[in-house]
């Protein structure tokens, strides 16, 4: 078996798909700028941790589930002014993570609140964390369906594997006593154990009506809001003013 066979042969058994890939261009560089071995050596390492790293952002991305991607670069914050551009590069960076804290988005809609919140956990995933994003209303619809199942701690263990946990669109949808039960269990178990973002339509003093009873909206909320950035998106729709700004731009 020649060597280019046999290193063929190696790279395919120890699954470095990478090098395999590399190994002649890079060989044919090496020896043409008169490179070390051990600089061969680390040019071949480098590149297949690159493609490794951008694998698993890839299969962290699937499975964060957007709906849309989209970033925080896209986002035209000159329509929102009552928000501060440098303080999401600094929540882009992590911190929040590492110390279990939340996020939650007030504001009407069309204010932009989900496109910020999947802008931050694309970040996220960048930063090697794993993200899950899903709307409170299908949230509460499988946890309705572990709970009939008899499957509810399993969930809620599986689902605690996420270091973030995106959900979207509390409040659009009522959910019945048992469904805003759940979700409650669901925000206290991961309460200082792993970091939510939350997007709603509705002010604090309007939770009662998601989750009916008083005394538990009032647990709930002292629990978000304990270890929390509270992010107000006031004035009128995001969405419009900036389809208003492109047809204006088109027309110049």
């Amino acid at each position: 078996m020649t060597t280019e066979l046999l290193l063929d042969h190696l790279t395919k058994q120890l699954r470095v798909p990478s090098i395999a890939k590399n190994y002649r261009t890079l060989a044919r560089e090496a020896e043409e700028r008169n490179l070390r071995y051990e600089e061969y050596l680390l040019a071949l390492l480098e590149a297949e941790a690159e493609t490794r790293e951008e694998n698993q952002k890839q299969r962290r991305l699937k499975l964060a589930t957007f709906p849309v991607q989209k970033t925080l670069d896209t986002y035209d914050f000159s329509l929102m002014p009552s928000l501060n551009r440098n303080r999401f590069l600094t929540l882009s960076k992590g911190e929040f993570v590492e110390k279990k804290e939340n996020i939650i988005f007030l504001g009407n809609s069309g204010t932009g609140k989900s496109h910020l919140a999947t802008g931050l956990g694309i970040e996220m995933v960048k930063n090697g964390y794993k993200v899950k994003f899903v709307t409170a209303a299908e949230l509460v619809e499988e946890l309705l369906m572990a709970n009939e199942e008899h499957k509810l701690v399993l969930f809620e263990k599986r689902w605690l594997k996420f270091d973030l946990i995106i959900i979207d669109e509390l409040g659009y949808v009522p959910f019945t006593k048992i469904g805003a039960e759940l979700l409650f269990q669901f925000f206290s178990g991961r309460y200082e154990r792993a970091s939510v973002v939350i997007t709603t339509n509705l002010e604090f003093t309007e939770w009662t009506s998601i989750f009916g009873d008083e005394k538990m909206t009032a647990a709930l909320l002292d629990r978000l809001t304990h270890r929390s950035h509270i992010l107000l998106l006031n004035g009128e729709s995001y969405r419009f003013r900036q389809s208003m700004k492109q047809r204006e731009e088109g027309e110049q």
